[in-house]
């Protein structure tokens, strides 16, 4: 992969990592007390889900920073290597992570009869989307190391 994909992709998750810091920063608690003033019945939630929106925000970090490790490894010819293999491991529990506190947020919200479907729906997407992630890493992981063992099988051979 040439130095020019690798930057773009490390520019992409750069910009990724900070739209989401400026929407928890700004839009998120805006949106919280806008949404505790029209609907004064469930402003007790609003720091519930506040947090519970916050605690996702670390395990996505996380794995923007392994994708960051990764792309390094890219760029320095390690791609294929054991610290590759540890980086899309780590980038998979952190999907898990998120659609399992998504899916935890969801039931509580149900609970209290405050799932309105729109909620719902960004809430599984998220949750959907977590668990692609999850799947897609799991694979390549399994491909890395696949190719990591015949690689290690060839060195031995010769």
């Amino acid at each position: 992969m040439g130095r020019g994909t690798t930057l773009f992709l490390r520019i992409a998750v750069f910009l990724i990592g900070m739209t989401v810091l400026v929407l928890c920063i700004f839009w998120l608690p805006w949106m919280a007390d806008t949404t505790a003033e029209g609907f004064p019945a469930f402003a007790y939630l609003k720091y519930p889900v506040l947090i519970g929106v916050y605690t996702t925000v670390i395990p996505f970090y996380f794995a923007l920073y392994q994708a960051l490790k990764l792309l390094n490894y890219v760029g320095r010819s390690q791609a294929f290597s054991e610290l590759s293999v540890e980086a899309l491991k780590w980038i998979k529990y952190c999907a898990v992570t998120i659609s399992l506190l998504y899916a935890a947020g969801s039931i509580y919200l149900f609970s209290q009869n405050a799932l309105h479907p729109g909620i719902a729906l960004i809430g599984f997407a998220v949750i959907f989307t977590s668990i692609v992630i999850a799947v897609f890493t799991a694979v390549l992981q399994k491909l890395l190391k696949s190719a990591l063992d015949i690689k290690w099988e060839n060195d031995l051979t010769v």
